[in-house]
């Protein structure tokens, strides 16, 4: 007799609160997120309140990618070699002093622009610590079964907190006070009380015999087995990004899920962050809020898609279902560029961000429950470095290609060619046969 289905688990999403330390962990995170969407708001007017205009909002928000970007790598290596948990602190001890630092500025007279790009910079370079190391503690706290359903919570609360209850509180806060750093107190207070809940987070448990072996032999499946002690100096460092480097390269499911990443980014995110509100007020209205209402509702999309896949059991064909849904998740793009009907425009951005969170969920378990963890932080680092270093590029290049190329066009080779990346990466990567020789249904 064929054994019976097991049940389903109705708490399975909100499981890994049980666990005393990824409560701490989380609630750290989520006021983390919280204080990044209000200084997204807090930022944006201090500039102006320091006679600031668009030439230097972008210097600001520049700085602030640069240091992502030239840190997210040495926050990899750094997880990987430290301890996950003081880097953690760390990483929130000097968010907290770069804050203070402005709402001080703005009790004592006003903040300057070129202080402002300094703070930038750190918190830029701050993320890319903190996102590694993240990503690091998690398999270390949490038992495997139970990574999905956390970074389903990770994946529901980001864009309900950075995109709408962080800016939405900011924008009361700044209305309220005398000048716009002041406002920055508030984000002082979410990253304080971040720190205090870091500090209750205990020593991560030492790693038993079976997960050793099973580290090891992960990395010697990809051929990736050299010396896993962490050597000294200089040497070491280059030898730790090797080593990722190497393992990446030979791992083709990892491999070609980073290039369909990039080729995505580059079609898409310039689309939507640069043309997405020109044809919203040119087709819809001036009016802002029609455009912040179709963020919302994209947010509000990725939140469900979120929860929806961490209620269930990681899929048996995770790979097909991630690039699957990754892929034909795009398509209703391509109908945005097309339309002028606003509730269509609403729908189908709630599917893009849908699908985009529910892979992205998929995709976090992943990296955390296939690649070794003497080596997570470095992959997740370059998993971040590669998928966005084509961010800037694609976000320089929409506006002039809609000078010469109609929006329509871009729009529908926006919401089309992830699709046949993903196909392509799937066939090329020999994902279905991965996916069945390396099962994690059970």
């Amino acid at each position: 007799m064929p054994e019976p289905a097991a049940p389903r688990d109705r708490w399975r999403f909100v499981r890994p609160l049980a666990h005393r330390d990824f409560r701490m962990l989380f609630g750290a995170v989520v006021l983390s997120i919280f204080g990044a969407g209000m200084w997204a708001v807090v930022m944006v007017y201090t500039v102006i309140d320091a006679g600031g205009g668009p030439v230097e909002l972008s210097a600001v928000a520049a700085a602030n990618a640069v240091g992502l970007l030239l840190c997210a790598i040495p926050g990899g290596i750094a997880a990987d070699r430290v301890p996950r948990r003081l880097l953690l602190r760390l990483v929130e001890l000097v968010n907290l002093l770069a804050i203070t630092s402005v709402a001080v500025a703005g009790v004592v007279g006003a903040a300057t622009i070129p202080h402002l790009v300094i703070v930038a910079f750190v918190l830029g370079a701050g993320a890319g610590f903190f996102f590694p190391a993240y990503s690091a503690i998690l398999p270390r706290i949490l038992p495997p079964a139970q990574l999905l359903a956390a970074n389903g919570l990770e994946g529901a609360i980001r864009p309900a907190l950075q995109q709408a209850a962080g800016p939405a509180a900011a924008g009361m806060v700044v209305a309220a006070v005398l000048a716009p750093a002041h406002a920055a107190w508030g984000v002082v207070a979410a990253h304080a009380v971040a720190l205090v809940l870091l500090l209750f987070v205990r020593p991560e448990p030492p790693v038993g015999a079976d997960e050793t072996h099973a580290d090891e032999k992960r990395a010697d499946e990809t051929h990736a087995d050299e010396a896993h002690e962490p050597p000294e100096g200089v040497r070491g460092v280059f030898h730790d990004l090797r080593e990722a480097v190497i393992f990446t390269v030979r791992t083709p499911w990892l491999l070609w899920t980073l290039l369909f990443a990039t080729g995505w980014v580059l079609v898409f995110l310039g689309p939507e962050e640069v043309l997405l509100p020109f044809i919203t007020r040119d087709r819809i209205g001036e009016d802002p809020r029609w455009f912040g209402f179709l963020l919302a509702i994209y947010g509000i999309g990725g939140v469900i898609g979120s929860i929806v896949v961490s209620s269930m059991r990681l899929p048996r064909r995770y790979l097909t279902v991630m690039i699957g849904v990754w892929g034909v998740s795009t398509l209703p793009f391509a109908v945005v560029g097309i339309t002028h009907e606003y509730w269509l425009m609403a729908l189908c951005l709630f599917l893009v961000g849908f699908g985009f969170s529910y892979g992205n969920v998929i995709w976090g378990t992943l990296l955390q429950r296939r690649v070794p963890r003497h080596m997570l932080g470095r992959i997740s680092s370059l998993d971040f470095f590669v998928s966005l270093a084509l961010m800037p590029l694609s976000m320089a290049l929409a506006g002039p290609l809609a000078e010469v190329v109609p929006i329509e066009t871009i729009f529908i080779a926006a919401g089309v060619i992830p699709l046949f990346l993903g196909a392509i990466a799937y066939v090329v990567a020999r994902m279905a046969k991965d996916e069945i020789a390396h099962p994690l249904d059970h």
